[in-house]
């Protein structure tokens, strides 16, 4: 498992003051993206899906965001990744999940055509 931290600045923001959820669909792909190509050393991948997506709670500014990536499936071409972002209170020291999702990506190879996996 692999944790990334983000904290939520002013530029993060909708117009109502929360995180704009595109956003955060953004870091999860990007930190998904970075545990694929840790756990898969020289390979290239491009994302293919994302599922399961649930924002379950409304971030503010200010919050620190940490993401727990753990690869979920692994095929013979792609990899999948259970993603769920927990907002930490600073003042508290509380967490709440808010947001989880699924990422998947492909390997490929210069071309574009899919390549097997190997660690």
């Amino acid at each position: 498992m692999i944790n990334q931290y983000k904290l939520v600045l002013p530029e993060h923001l909708n117009h109502y003051g929360y995180l704009f959820g595109g956003n955060m669909l953004k870091w999860a792909d990007e930190y998904s993206w970075i545990a694929a190509s840790l756990d898969y050393p020289g390979h290239q991948f491009v994302t293919i899906g994302m599922d399961k997506v649930e924002f379950r709670k409304g971030v503010h500014k200010g919050a620190i965001l940490r993401f727990e990536l753990q690869m979920s499936h692994e095929g013979n071409t792609s990899a999948c990744y259970a993603v769920r972002v927990f907002a930490d209170n600073i003042e508290t020291g509380e967490e709440e999940l808010v947001f989880s999702t699924h990422v998947t990506f492909v390997s490929v190879d210069e071309a574009g055509n899919k390549r097997p996996l190997k660690r």
